[in-house]
């Protein structure tokens, strides 16, 4: 009965607007009297820096460093370019182009929501130009930022490591198959849509003008090349891949002409914001996650749900249920904190893979930035094209409902993530 005043008061203060980092460690320090544990309170500091501690982490701010720079060093024009050679002489061509610049982007940034603010600002407008509608331009901008966070390099990815001790390296090689089969159902979605509704036409390109985009696009195109290849064939760890992608968007930067102090100044103050951000999260959540371990919350947990018969595959619905509910109202990396530390060690103890439930969640968490009422990644395409909300969420309808299979066939088919971890030795 003690945790239920604690509980109250912690919904109440997150309502009123309280940092939610520091609404998990008050409330982790107040249960901990609560469960009559507060003699363990003096271990805490230790947890936190064991926690935290992780060769694997630093490469966090290192990849969002790197994705900073990117995106203020001209590596955006390049990759668009690049697409709409490839792609826009497709039948609804820039839709394909608007697919093929998010899996562009995903090994980059690895964030939805900067691949969704970017491309709202350039091809949405092109989208419209060429003969779109303004609603279909942002559904299918919105519906494919949700690769970002799924291609590797991913923040997300490097934050669920974090936080279930699991092999960053491992993650990122198993999210390139379920990246590219959903951008692939994207694809088809797509195509569909627009022979149904006779989408235009791209102009064709020459070839000579092909060859020179692929040309000025490679120092953007070789950056995730080289990430993925060092970790694959282990010549880097995540980290010192992360090293080398900041080494490589600089490069990049230079390369284009629109690398400047001022730039790198920025990308770093942004880079020192989120990471301060993530790291008081995951401190927050260590505390928490040091309570439950103590009051061996887990196995309770896994106990009641075997015994309410959510076991096997009824649990991996049940978790599908609870992520997307959750990645619909929360930011990713808070759903992250206060779900993963709960649910996926029930789900480990049932028998599941850690790395293939990672990508199930992250996927999960994404496909709800892009299912109403709240999605965030369709209010950022909203806010930037400066079209009506719901008018953008009707037409991602059926977008949405390809990822919600694609994501039904990653949950039951683990061998889509696992394959790749498993040939490279970093899954048994």
């Amino acid at each position: 009965m003690a945790a239920l005043p604690i509980l109250l008061l912690s919904i109440a203060l997150l309502f009123g607007g309280a940092v939610l980092a520091h609404l998990i460690g008050a409330a982790s320090v107040l249960s901990f009297f609560a469960a009559d544990r507060a003699r363990f309170l003096a271990a805490a500091p230790q947890r936190i820096i064991a926690h935290i501690d992780l060769f694997s982490i630093m490469s966090m701010p290192l990849f969002i460093l790197a994705g900073e720079i990117m995106n203020r060093s001209g590596v955006t024009k390049a990759l668009i370019d690049l697409a709409m050679a490839l792609m826009a002489r497709l039948k609804g061509g820039l839709g394909h182009v608007n697919i093929l610049t998010s899996v562009f982007f995903a090994g980059i940034s690895g964030s939805a929501m900067a691949d969704a603010a970017s491309v709202s600002n350039t091809l949405v407008p092109a989208m419209r130009k060429a003969g779109y509608t303004s609603s279909y331009a942002g559904a299918i901008t919105a519906a494919s930022s949700v690769i970002g966070p799924i291609i590797p390099p991913s923040i997300i990815m490097i934050f669920y490591g974090a936080l279930m001790n699991t092999s960053v390296a491992a993650m990122f090689i198993a999210g390139i198959l379920p990246g590219l089969v959903m951008a692939g159902a994207l694809f088809a979605a797509n195509a569909w849509i627009a022979h149904r509704h006779n989408h235009p036409t791209g102009e064709r390109m020459p070839p000579r003008e092909i060859l020179r985009r692929f040309v000025y696009a490679l120092p953007a195109t070789v950056i995730p090349v080289i990430i993925l290849s060092g970790i694959v064939f282990g010549i880097m760890t995540p980290t010192e891949a992360a090293g080398v992608a900041v080494c490589c968007a600089i490069i990049a930067g230079l390369i284009y002409r629109q690398m400047t102090i001022r730039k790198l100044i920025e990308s770093l103050e942004r880079t020192a914001i989120l990471s301060g951000s993530i790291f008081i999260l995951l401190s927050a959540v260590a505390i928490f996650g040091y309570l439950a371990g103590l009051e061996q919350i887990p196995a309770r947990l896994a106990e009641q749900l075997i015994g309410l018969g959510f076991e096997g595959w009824k649990y991996l619905l049940l978790l599908n249920v609870v992520f997307l509910v959750a990645g619909m109202f929360l930011e990713v990396p808070v759903a992250l904190a206060l779900l993963v530390p709960l649910l996926v060690p029930t789900g480990i103890e049932m028998g599941a893979d850690p790395v293939h439930l990672g990508i199930v969640i992250i996927v999960n968490l994404t496909l709800g930035i892009v299912t109403p009422p709240f999605g965030a990644a369709l209010l950022v395409v909203s806010a930037v094209s400066g079209t009506p909300y719901w008018s953008i969420a009707r037409k991602a309808a059926p977008f949405l409902l390809v990822q919600l299979g694609v994501l039904l066939l990653l949950t039951f088919v683990p061998e889509i993530s696992l394959f790749l971890p498993r040939l490279t030795g970093f899954v048994n």
